[in-house]
């Protein structure tokens, strides 16, 4: 059976407007750092929703499905300011002043991709593409890119990711990853290879904490393509 029909308000992309298609939606807000986009249940709703100010939009919640990078997402939401905050009356919140990282994979093997998200400002600090990845790798991956972040930057700050397996393998300073070692993905172990070797010859005090997803949405660095 075909999914409810929804449309997407665009506030803040490549091009705002209210689009059809999550695909078509995706193509605008994707890579843009402070990307605004709500989806909506009926084309009225979306262009309603999008003569208002963004902020009070996804504050009064007036619809469920797939928001923005700074949307609302669990235990946070976005104030007046465009900052991202915690919803009052939250216990056992984040830490926002802190660096959210994630992966997506399509196929396994296939096209990966990572990102590190500043989540107060929902600030696209780095990113990096392969062709032929696993989302096991990019979580690993990213994680580390985050470290070597934190510290050629002289920052304090906490590194979230929701991936238990990249964690354990970061802490064990290597990637335990089954994918093969071949002329396809010849460059993606390289990369892989110097970021064990990165975390062999340097320290940091950076803690990494696993993001509970259960109670507080989706990381912000998520992808959103689930």
């Amino acid at each position: 059976m075909a999914g409810k029909q929804r449309y997407y308000a665009v506030w803040q992309g490549r091009q705002p407007g209210v689009y059809r298609d999550w695909e078509t939606c995706k193509a605008q807000v994707q890579g843009v750092a402070g990307a605004q986009y709500k989806s909506f249940g009926s084309l009225a709703e979306a262009e309603a929703a999008l003569k208002m100010p963004y902020s009070s939009v996804v504050k009064t919640g007036t619809s469920n499905g797939r928001n923005g990078a700074n949307g609302q997402s669990g235990c946070l939401i976005v104030d007046d300011n465009g900052m991202t905050v915690v919803k009052p009356g939250t216990e056992n919140a984040p830490v926002l002043d802190a660096l959210a990282v994630d992966a997506a994979c399509s196929g396994n093997p296939g096209v990966m991709e990572y990102q590190g998200i500043y989540i107060p400002t929902r600030t696209r600090v780095f990113h990096y593409r392969s062709e032929k990845g696993t989302n096991n790798i990019g979580e690993f991956l990213a994680i580390v890119h985050g470290l070597s972040y934190l510290k050629r930057h002289h920052l304090n700050q906490i590194i979230y990711s929701d991936s238990v397996n990249a964690i354990g393998w970061v802490r064990q300073k290597v990637c335990k990853s089954k994918l093969p070692e071949d002329a396809t993905t010849a460059e993606l172990w390289d990369y892989v290879h110097r970021a064990e070797s990165w975390l062999r010859t340097n320290s940091y005090t950076t803690e990494i904490r696993k993001w509970d997803t259960e109670r507080w949405g989706e990381i912000p660095a998520d992808f959103g393509r689930k």
